[in-house]
C-alpha cells in the first residue's frame, strides 16, 4: 500500500466512524423500599457498624453555630455516646466518646472509631471501656484539620473513611494511620452532590448519595455501588418517594440497614418519617 492509499483509507474510516451513531453505556439503576426496624436510643442516630455482638449505633449532637442554625438547645453534655443493640433495639452496651458532630462510625480490632463533622475533627479512636486511644485527622490534609467526614467502614483490618475535603472515600491503616487508596465519590448534578455513610457488600461498596434540598418532600435520596479493587462506579439506585432519609449505612445479613438521624441541613428538625429510625432498605 503506497502512503497516499494508507492516507485515503484513514481517513474513509474515520469519516465512517464519526457517522456511526454512538454506544452510550447506561448505569444500572434500581428501586428501593425502606422497612422500618426500631427506633435508635434517645438522640441523634449519624453512623451505624455491625459486629457478632449487634448493631452499633453512633450519636449526633449539635453545639455553638451548628446547634443555633438548627435551633436547637446546647446539649448539656458534650459526650457522643455509641450504642451496641441487639436487633430488636434492646440497648446492650453504650461506649462514651469525645467526637463532635459525628456522622459516621466503624467498629473494629476492639475498638470503636468515631468520624467527627465538626472541630476538632478527626479520628476519634475509643476502647470498649470509652478509653481514647488516639485522635487523629483525616490524611493529606492540614496537621490539625484534615476535614470532617461523613461515614467510615472498618474491613479486613483497614479502616475505609469518607472524607468531605478530598470528596472520595480513602481507605487507611490503622497502625500507620497511611492511606492506601481512595475511591473519588460519584457525582451526579443536580441529584447527587450530597454524600453519607458506606459500607462494603462482597468486593464492592455502597454509599448513601442525595441533592441539596429544602425538605423531606424535595430530597431525592440515593445509592451509589462502586467496584472495590478499582474504584469504578458500577451501578445507582434510587428510593421509592417518601421513603427516608438515610445517613448511617451497614450491611446485615445479605439486606442494607440505615439510620436517619432526623436532622438535615436546610430542612426543619424532624421532617423525615423515619427521624431517629433504624430501617432496611430492600431493592424492587
Amino acid at each position: 500500500m503506497t502512503k497516499r492509499q494508507f492516507l485515503t483509507a484513514t481517513l474513509a474510516g474515520g469519516t465512517a466512524m464519526a457517522q456511526a451513531p454512538a454506544i452510550i453505556k447506561r448505569t444500572p439503576t434500581r428501586m428501593a423500599k425502606t422497612t422500618k426496624l426500631f427506633k435508635s436510643p434517645e438522640g441523634f442516630p449519624n453512623g451505624l457498624a455491625v459486629t457478632a455482638e449487634g448493631l452499633w449505633i453512633a450519636e449526633q449532637k449539635l453545639t455553638g453555630a451548628q446547634a443555633a442554625a438548627y435551633k436547637l438547645p446546647e446539649p448539656k453534655s458534650l459526650v457522643e455516646k455509641c450504642w451496641l443493640v441487639d436487633w430488636n433495639g434492646k440497648l446492650l452496651k453504650t461506649v462514651d466518646t469525645p467526637s463532635r458532630n459525628t456522622s459516621g462510625m466503624a467498629a473494629g480490632g476492639g475498638y470503636i472509631w468515631m468520624v467527627a463533622n465538626a472541630p476538632p475533627q478527626g479520628v476519634f479512636q475509643v476502647d470498649m471501656n470509652s478509653k481514647l486511644i488516639s485522635h487523629r485527622q483525616i490524611p493529606l490534609g492540614p496537621a490539625n484539620d484534615g476535614g470532617g467526614s461523613h461515614g467510615a467502614h472498618w474491613q479486613d483490618g483497614k479502616l475505609w473513611i469518607s472524607a468531605l475535603r478530598l470528596r472520595g472515600n480513602i481507605r487507611v491503616d490503622p497502625k500507620t494511620w497511611a492511606p492506601e487508596m481512595m475511591i473519588p465519590f460519584y457525582q451526579s448534578f443536580p441529584d447527587r452532590v450530597r454524600y453519607h455513610d458506606i459500607t462494603i457488600d462482597n468486593g464492592t461498596m455502597w454509599q448513601v448519595v442525595g441533592n441539596d434540598s429544602k425538605r423531606f418532600s424535595e430530597g431525592k435520596p440515593g445509592l451509589v455501588r462502586y467496584d472495590l479493587a478499582t474504584g469504578r462506579m458500577i451501578e445507582t439506585a434510587d428510593f421509592v418517594a417518601g421513603s427516608c432519609d438515610p445517613h448511617g449505612l451497614a450491611m446485615h445479613d445479605g439486606k442494607l440497614i440505615a439510620c436517619d438521624a432526623g436532622i438535615h441541613p436546610g430542612w426543619p428538625n424532624n421532617d423525615s418519617p423515619t427521624a431517629g429510625w433504624i430501617f432496611q432498605i430492600d431493592f424492587i
